[in-house]
């Protein structure tokens, strides 16, 4: 019951990932104002805004894509799920790190609660091995 609950909680996730990549693109805002990934403190100054967030975009999806296989590796038991969920989850706190304003007000609008989430996935995947 709880592996289930686990890859329904990676999916879920994944699909998370994909409204912050709806948010990076422009086509809606999460919250008014919010204008994650502008102002990147590694990439803005070196590629601009723009191509800023065309990179999170296509990073995000491919993140929520790795996500969802992770949570349907589970659900067909295969042994790659584990890499694909631990890739993911390392990738997605990366991106958002390097996305970061720089800022600690906003650090919600930011990932910062996906990267404690983060950590929790490969905290259970890495150090407990769990699920077994």
């Amino acid at each position: 019951m709880w592996i289930i609950l686990f890859g329904i909680f990676l999916i879920l996730h994944g699909m998370v990932h994909l409204l912050y990549a709806g948010q990076s693109g422009r086509l809606f805002e999460l919250r008014p104002e919010m204008t994650w990934p502008d102002r990147s403190w590694l990439f803005s100054k070196l590629l601009g805004d723009e191509t800023t967030r065309l990179l999170a975009t296509a990073a995000l999806v491919l993140i929520a894509l790795g996500m969802a296989a992770s949570g349907l590796g589970i659900f067909l038991r295969a042994d790659w799920w584990r890499v694909a969920a631990i890739t993911s989850a390392g990738l997605s706190s990366l991106l958002f790190f390097v996305m970061w304003n720089g800022k600690f007000d906003v650090l919600p609008d930011q990932g910062g609660v996906g990267i404690l989430i983060n950590i929790a996935i490969l905290v259970l995947i890495l150090i407990f091995k769990w699920p077994a």
